[in-house]
């Protein structure tokens, strides 16, 4: 996993900055009732997301959560008082006490199913009975858009996704949540270049291949001979599920 206290500062302009931003904001809020409450963005990183969910709806108390303190104190420059830092497994918040929960580009991140199993739960948790939780599902699938980059990539190892559509929905069925709604968003700049792809390769991104190893390599000598290496392919399209608390 990144060490976002190093990414923090490089994070927006590497993936989409604004134009992402705004996308996934105007999908959120697409799924969250347009009533007075308060609303948690958990794992909020630069709160890039959270400060347009704040500003488009002023009758709602937003709220961003994260546990790098660096992302934090970005996030508290966009939202001064209104973010804190703290643990998506722990969240210090009292149970029945939000109207609103969001985690946009987390559950990918947590490599063990027990993790993502935990969130949702303490999600679930803190919504007051009648609230919605939306979340960002199947991350990895979002940037196979059929293109040379992905036909390259096919074959390599990885692991199974942690954020599937239908490991999420059954954790939230364990935790008493009702599917009520789905979205999607453009990922603005995100379009991958083979040869961007191959510089994340060799960092570990997207296979469980270690960076140095042989057949790392070998995808990465697949990918440079792919015409038009600077060339971004398709932008991503991003998935997003709500579910409310009975």
């Amino acid at each position: 996993m990144l060490d976002y206290e190093e990414e923090a500062t490089r994070y927006d302009a590497s993936r989409g900055g604004e134009d992402r931003a705004g996308a996934a904001a105007q999908a959120l809020l697409g799924l969250i009732p347009d009533t007075p409450g308060h609303l948690l963005d958990v794992a909020c990183g630069t709160g890039i997301v959270t400060r347009r969910l704040a500003a488009a709806r002023p009758g709602l108390r937003v709220t961003g959560a994260d546990l790098a303190s660096a992302m934090v104190r970005m996030a508290a420059a966009r939202l001064p008082g209104a973010v804190v830092r703290a643990d998506s497994h722990r969240l210090p918040f009292r149970t029945g006490s939000v109207d609103a929960v969001t985690t946009v580009w987390l559950l990918h991140l947590l490599r063990d199913p027990e993790d993502v199993r935990a969130v949702v739960a303490e999600c679930a948790r803190v919504l007051r009975p009648g609230g919605v939780y939306v979340t960002t599902v199947d991350k990895a699938a979002a940037h196979d858009v059929g293109s040379d980059i992905d036909a390259v990539l096919a074959s390599r190892p990885h692991r199974p996704a942690a954020d599937a559509a239908g490991t999420v929905t059954a954790h939230a069925a364990r935790h008493g949540l009702r599917p009520v709604g789905h979205a999607s968003f453009t990922g603005a700049g995100q379009g991958r270049s083979p040869r961007a792809t191959i510089a994340d390769l060799r960092r570990g991104w997207f296979t469980l291949l270690p960076p140095g190893e042989p057949r790392t390599e070998e995808f990465a000598a697949r990918l440079a001979r792919l015409p038009d290496q600077d060339r971004r392919r398709a932008d991503p399209r991003f998935s997003l599920r709500a579910f409310r608390k009975p």
